[in-house]
C-alpha cells in the first residue's frame, strides 16, 4: 500500500500548498519506517498467509505498536509536534492528520491483524477489511489513488502557475513525476511480493 500513500500525499499537497511534498511524503509511510527497526528487532513481526504465498499482500502484518490505533494515533501526535516547531501550528496538523491517515488507508486493505491497542492489550478484535485477499481489486484500488493524487497535485501546480505565474511546462512535469513515482512504487511492490 506504499504507492497508495503516496499517492494521498500527494493529494494532500494540491490542498495544503504550505506544507512540503517531501515531508507529506515522509508523513505518510512514517508508521512504516518506525516499524522497520521494530520488525528488525523481532518486536514485530509478517507471517505469510497460508495458500497466499508470491500474492500481494500475502502477509499478516503483527505491526502491534506501530499499526496499532492508538499506536498510530500517538506516533501521528508526535510527527506533528516536532514539525510544529518548523512549520507551525496548521503544518502540524495536516502532517499530524497524514500520519494517522496510513493507519485508515491500511485498515481497507490489510486482513484483521491491527489492534486497538499497542502489544494488543485486552486482547480485543483485530481490525482490517481485507482487501489484500483480492490482490486484483488492492492492485486497482491502489493505483486509483496514486492516479487521483497525482492529477491532484498536477491540477494544483498549474492553478499556482495561472494564478501567480511561473512554468506551465513545469507544472506538467511535476505531475508527470508524481504519478511516476508513484506507479513505479505500485510495480516495484507488486512484484516484489510476487518475486
Amino acid at each position: 500500500m506504499i504507492a497508495g500513500h503516496f499517492g494521498f500525499a500527494a493529494a494532500v499537497k494540491s490542498r495544503a500548498h504550505q506544507v512540503p511534498l517531501w515531508a507529506l511524503m515522509l508523513a505518510t509511510v512514517w508508521l512504516d519506517i518506525v516499524f522497520v527497526p521494530l520488525f528488525l528487532t523481532g518486536i514485530e513481526r509478517i507471517e505469510q498467509v497460508p495458500g497466499a504465498q508470491g500474492t500481494y499482500g500475502a502477509g499478516l502484518i503483527f505491526a502491534d505498536y506501530t499499526h496499532s490505533l492508538l499506536g498510530a494515533l500517538v506516533l501521528a501526535v508526535l510527527f506533528g509536534t516536532v514539525a510544529a516547531f518548523a512549520w507551525g501550528r496548521r503544518t502540524a496538523i495536516v502532517l499530524g492528520a497524514v500520519v494517522f491517515s496510513h493507519w485508515l488507508l491500511d485498515l481497507v486493505v490489510h486482513r484483521a491483524d491491527m489492534p486497538l491497542l499497542p502489544a494488543n492489550v485486552g486482547h480485543f478484535p483485530r481490525f482490517g477489511f481485507g482487501l489484500w485477499r483480492v490482490p486484483t481489486a488492492a492492485m486497482v484500488v491502489e493505483f486509483f489513488i496514486v492516479l487521483v493524487g497525482s492529477y491532484l497535485y498536477w491540477r494544483a501546480a498549474r492553478q499556482t502557475v495561472a494564478v501567480g505565474g511561473g512554468s506551465l511546462r513545469r507544472a506538467n512535469l511535476a505531475g508527470a513525476l508524481i504519478l511516476l513515482f508513484g506507479f513505479t512504487v505500485l510495480v516495484l511492490d507488486v512484484t516484489g511480493a510476487m518475486g
